[in-house]
């Protein structure tokens, strides 16, 4: 069995864009992968371009040594671009790998530990209002962990205008009286987006009693692992970071200096199932669970739960389509044969392979535009982070 073809699918599916990636074999046997590099799918189709020659006629099994030649076969080794190209072609070798011995592919990883995978809920909200009822809705259908995503400049006059200062005072407001509408038992968390600055994240954590957050992520952008560390020194909410880290040499000092405490890795974005592991290995040395990215697909989730079910340190994938929410990035269309969600939770996928189909028919005949990410300004004028 040799690597025949690379096929390349971005499209625009529900409230995002995904980039779909086919790997077939002179067998007959084929796996389906995903790039999580949102917003920037054609540059991934340059870099896959690039892969192909590299890839045909390789046998797919050798799945470490392929991922070591793509990470290696340039000068210029990693970036965000390359690994995101080599985590479709890893997830999709493991999806040929498993569906050729008939085996789920965790049992490529180890073996299953957890039968059952806990989520939690991202709720998107831009009015207090909508935060308190639709927190209210996913408490009665049993979801007790929230993870806040924050919109609330969208409900002013000028949607693309975020002032950090006025966002925390709000935030601080709003998150009190949650936490004294849910009570204790319920898991809160908080996603800034790498909105605010270092003074900023303090003030925000300070505004609010003890106890009103479980963790922040991302509140800060992490190019500079001194500057979390610093951070980290100044508030005593836990951390969750690293959606946007595209190696374990990312990772590895946020880990090793215990600056987060929840890994927030991305399979579509770190390398793959192969680097996967390896976080996860790094992570469970210092007592830190994964708590994946998972903002895609159906293609993500599935590796995702076959991470999950593998790994020991573990607290809940993120899932966006939910009983307050429904994003449409798991279209039935696309995705005959997906995960199905049980409640605030997924069951661990029994069939060979992912577990996954995707309609390469329809993604053929579809129109892909590109979609750009919203521009937020400060009053005056300057950009900001989204």
């Amino acid at each position: 069995m040799k690597i025949s073809a690379i096929k390349c699918f971005p499209i625009n599916v529900g409230h995002g864009c995904q980039l779909v990636v086919k790997i077939e074999t002179t067998s007959g046997i084929y796996g389906w992968g995903a790039s999580g590099l949102s917003t920037r799918e054609l540059a991934v189709v340059g870099a896959l371009k690039h892969y192909e020659p590299l890839l045909l006629g390789k046998d797919p099994m050798r799945i470490g040594a392929i991922w070591q030649e793509l990470y290696r076969s340039q000068y210029f080794e990693g970036g965000r671009v390359l690994t995101a190209a080599i985590s479709a072609i890893d997830i999709a070798l493991y999806d040929i790998k498993g569906k050729a011995l008939q085996v789920p592919v965790y049992e490529l990883l180890g073996g299953k530990q957890r039968d059952y995978v806990p989520c939690f809920a991202s709720l998107r909200f831009s009015t207090y209002e909508e935060l308190l009822g639709k927190a209210k809705t996913l408490l009665d259908e049993g979801w007790n962990v929230l993870r806040l995503a924050p919109a609330e400049y969208e409900a002013t006059e000028e949607t693309g205008v975020f002032e950090p200062r006025e966002s925390i005072a709000t935030m601080a407001a709003w998150l009190t009286d949650l936490r004294k509408e849910v009570g204790g038992d319920a898991v809160i968390g908080i996603d800034y987006h790498s909105r605010l600055s270092l003074p900023e994240t303090v003030s925000f954590i300070h505004k609010m009693p003890a106890g009103t957050l479980d963790f922040i992520e991302e509140p800060i952008r992490d190019e500079s692992p001194k500057a979390y560390e610093a951070l980290r020194k100044q508030v005593n909410v836990p951390f969750a970071l690293g959606e946007e880290f595209a190696s374990k040499w990312q990772f590895q000092p946020f880990l090793e200096n215990n600056i987060t405490q929840f890994a927030r890795l991305d399979v579509c974005n770190v390398g793959g199932l192969t680097e996967s592991m390896k976080v996860a290995a790094m992570a469970e040395t210092h007592y830190i669970d994964l708590m994946p990215h998972n903002p895609l697909g159906p293609i993500c989730t599935a590796a995702s739960l076959h991470l999950a079910a593998a790994t020991p340190n573990f607290a809940w994938l993120e899932e966006i389509n939910t009983p307050a929410e429904q994003c449409g990035t798991n279209d039935k269309r696309y995705y005959p044969e997906q995960p199905v969600l049980e409640g605030a939770r997924y069951k661990v996928p029994e069939t060979p392979g992912l577990g996954v189909e995707f309609n390469e028919e329809l993604a053929a005949s579809q129109e892909f535009k590109t979609v750009e990410v919203p521009r937020l300004q400060k009053k005056d004028g300057s950009f900001t982070n989204w």
